[in-house]
């Protein structure tokens, strides 16, 4: 299990747009599954929607590519010196509300080993036993020099 504080080494993002509160699971470099309490706080529910809440979908996207992004990151002997971009979404569907409330269960695996910084993944994201979400993604993993690391470390 990978708790916070090590997410924060890990990946850039912080809040109110870090959307991975664990990893519940990181198995031999090929699945990651990260948790995301969905709570009334979240800023995004003051306008989506303010009288029926709906988690975007975007954002079920966005927490599915950073457990993906901790997935690929753990490849590389060095992580903090390395970040994920998104390369590729495609196939996504969503299929069910996320609301408050929900804890969402975010499984990410990659389709064939990496190659050349490339992580081919297929991400499915649960509420219970229910798929909410699916989406296949693709993210290079890019070495961050310099200037780039500071600005990223500051942020």
């Amino acid at each position: 299990m990978i708790e916070i504080k090590k997410i924060f080494n890990i990946l850039p993002h912080r809040y109110p747009f870090l959307l991975v509160d664990k990893i519940l699971e990181l198995e031999n470099n090929k699945r990651a599954v990260g948790l995301k309490n969905v709570t009334i706080n979240e800023s995004f529910f003051n306008g989506h929607f303010p009288n029926h809440p709906i988690m975007p979908g975007v954002l079920i996207i966005e927490a599915l590519a950073q457990t993906g992004g901790i997935l690929c990151l753990k490849t590389v002997p060095d992580p903090e010196n390395y970040q994920t971009y998104f390369v590729k979404i495609e196939n996504a569907k969503f299929k069910q509300k996320v609301v408050p409330g929900d804890s969402l269960v975010l499984r990410m695996d990659l389709m064939e080993p990496i190659r050349r910084g490339m992580c081919h993944m297929k991400g499915l994201a649960f509420v219970g036993n229910k798929l909410v979400c699916e989406a296949d993604m693709t993210a290079q993993i890019v070495k961050v020099r310099g200037i780039d690391k500071k600005v990223a470390t500051e942020a």
